[in-house]
């Protein structure tokens, strides 16, 4: 069999046709796996890892990234996967949460992806502080705004998903690499099922007003001091407090439902958004024991995190975002 080379320069024999899935060079002759991500010519992994990029580099960097993002966008919304076979879902116990949250807190320790949050944090609580300081109009609203986070906690928990894919497969990556999603497949579907969410959480928020005023409104609160004590010492402020938590757990149940492995599966496979949510749906169905406890996890944890001024959740958003991938790699089978 006559042997001959590429430009690359590497011998292959001839006639032999490409196999499915293997990257073809420039003549069409197979070459392999499909690599990973192409190195730039004359320059070694080490040298590129090992290289600072100062912010010019970078903002070019992050030009380019966006510009592929835009020409994913429509091919991840026309689930390109849809004749396939969907997702195996498989059973999980409640030891899988323990281990899920312990293999979190070690891609916390190992990244530190706590800054990400440290920026997003700060600024919410400062949100929060300003409409205080303008009047009470908003007050009633402030419980609403800190326990509703939770129904866009796993598209804002998406960059922390990437780190831990990254850090399954071996990668050296920093806190910045979260910022790659975007280059995920599938990051359109992600885009419109994070605008879902947000959907959710403004629904949210419009009953929760819908509930204070016609509980304890229609007028706003004279006074934190006063407010507290009408929802704490009153028959309405306690109906308040019943309505506004029912149907805030059914909102929660709807987004965990829709989102708890759809988020981790669209950056991991190249599959449409149906195929993603629906595979969530089948996941909580066939373990409604372990997703309720999980999904009780993520509230208490959310709520510990809250008390000291939000701070807490610079340590609990993040564990929680890395254990949801490791969740989403026991449920769902590769």
């Amino acid at each position: 069999m006559e042997i001959r080379s590429d430009r690359a320069g590497v011998g292959r024999a001839s006639g032999h046709a490409p196999r499915r899935g293997e990257w073809t060079g420039s003549g069409g002759e197979p070459s392999g796996p499909r690599p990973l991500a192409p190195e730039r010519s004359g320059v070694s992994r080490m040298t590129i890892r090992d290289h600072i990029r100062n912010p010019a580099e970078w903002g070019v960097d992050q030009l380019k990234t966006a510009n592929v993002a835009v020409g994913r966008a429509g091919h991840s919304l026309r689930s390109p996967t849809r004749d396939a076979a969907p997702p195996e879902v498989r059973r999980i116990g409640l030891a899988d949460l323990k281990d899920a949250l312990a293999r979190g807190l070690g891609d916390l320790g190992a990244y530190r992806s706590d800054v990400i949050f440290l920026c997003i944090m700060y600024p919410l609580a400062g949100l929060v502080l300003a409409w205080l300081a303008f009047g009470y109009e908003m007050l009633p609203l402030v419980f609403p705004l800190a326990s509703g986070f939770a129904l866009i906690g796993p598209v804002a928990a998406v960059g922390l998903y990437e780190i831990s894919r990254r850090r399954e497969q071996g990668d050296d990556i920093t806190w910045a690499d979260a910022f790659g999603v975007v280059r995920a497949p599938a990051f359109g579907a992600i885009v419109v099922l994070g605008l879902v969410l947000l959907a959710i959480f403004l629904l949210w928020l419009g009953a929760a007003q819908a509930i204070y005023l016609v509980t304890l409104g229609p007028e706003p609160p004279a006074s934190l001091g006063g407010f507290v004590r009408d929802v704490l010492t009153t028959g309405a402020g306690w109906a308040m407090i019943v309505a506004g938590v029912g149907v805030g757990f059914l909102f929660a149940v709807l987004v965990l439902t829709i989102s708890v492995v759809s988020f981790p599966l669209l950056l991991d496979r190249d599959v449409g958004l149906y195929t993603a949510v629906a595979t969530s749906v089948r996941a909580v169905a066939r373990n409604p024991g372990p997703m309720a406890a999980w999904g009780l996890i993520v509230a208490g944890g959310l709520v510990i995190g809250s008390i000291p001024a939000l701070l807490g959740l610079i340590i609990v958003m993040p564990v929680l975002g890395h254990a949801t991938w490791h969740l989403y790699r026991k449920v769902v089978a590769r």
